[in-house]
């Protein structure tokens, strides 16, 4: 036996399957999944299973006729989107309706969808029986799950990470951006999903390894080189340099390393402490 991760069409997330037969890399096969057969591809060589695991299946390669049917499945779930949609509208549910999917056999239909409060969506059930005899089952997603079915294009200017490459959502935090040193403006940090964004977390760990090395803001210290006191004002970790308002008032931008905590017996130093490293608090969004 062999497992393979394979890939559905509107995730990023791997699913290990088992398969009696390795399968090329970008190859359609057909899985028993959690709801049922679908078409998956793969997206990684094949490995060996672990006992202490549990897989879904590969059944086969998928043949033109599953692609076809697929594809066919396909369009008539985007063709009830947009009817469950029109009905929403006109009975004023406060819902939006993301995605409508069929298992290959058409045994269930999932309605995706999203809704800032509990909503009862039993009203649509009808206008799904008249199309398809399919099982119904409505599932509500949150924002970066939406944001990760429908792809979308982030600040960067590429597609947004959800529905590229990420496996999981993991925390993130305001305090992410502190350690960055970014400006705390809610559109700047915000994802298309309104979320801070998930790439916050990517480079959070380097920051606080850089971080260390530098003083903490607001602490008093004194320039080795023109012999100038004054207090911290902003860091800037990736140059490992900081900006200092001297006692006169002047503006300088100097290394870390030519820094020295102010003397504690000078007056102008007042009760700042002794400049440490910061502490990681990471909290959940």
């Amino acid at each position: 036996m062999f497992v393979l991760p394979v890939r559905f069409e509107r995730s990023p997330r791997l699913h290990p399957m088992l398969s009696e037969a390795p399968h090329a890399v970008g190859a359609k096969v057909v899985v028993q999944g959690k709801r049922g057969p679908e078409v998956a591809t793969v997206r990684g060589e094949a490995g060996s299973p672990l006992a202490s695991e549990r897989y879904g299946s590969v059944l086969r390669a998928a043949t033109p006729e599953d692609l076809q049917r697929w594809e066919d499945l396909h369009r008539t779930g985007e063709d009830l989107k947009w009817l469950l949609r029109a009905r929403a509208r006109e009975r004023n549910l406060p819902v939006k309706l993301v995605a409508v999917e069929f298992t290959l056999d058409e045994s269930l239909v999932t309605v995706s969808y999203s809704a800032d409060e509990r909503i009862e969506l039993t009203s649509l059930i009808g206008e799904l029986r008249s199309h398809t005899r399919a099982r119904v089952n409505f599932a509500a997603i949150g924002p970066r799950e939406q944001a990760q079915m429908l792809g979308t294009l982030g600040a960067c200017g590429r597609e947004n990470c959800s529905s590229t490459h990420l496996q999981d959502f993991a925390p993130v935090s305001i305090r992410m951006a502190r350690d960055q040193q970014l400006p705390l403006n809610p559109e700047k940090l915000s994802g298309p999903c309104g979320r801070l964004l998930c790439c916050l977390q990517f480079e959070h760990t380097q920051y606080l390894d850089l971080l260390k090395n530098l003083p903490r803001k607001n602490a008093k210290v004194c320039h080795d080189g023109s012999g100038a006191c004054g207090k911290v004002t902003k860091l800037h970790p990736l140059t490992g340099t900081v900006d200092v308002v001297t006692d006169q008032g002047m503006m300088l931008g100097v290394p870390a390393g030519e820094l020295r905590r102010a003397p504690e017996g000078d007056p102008k130093a007042g009760p700042e402490r002794a400049p440490k490293p910061p502490r990681s608090r990471d909290a959940d969004a």
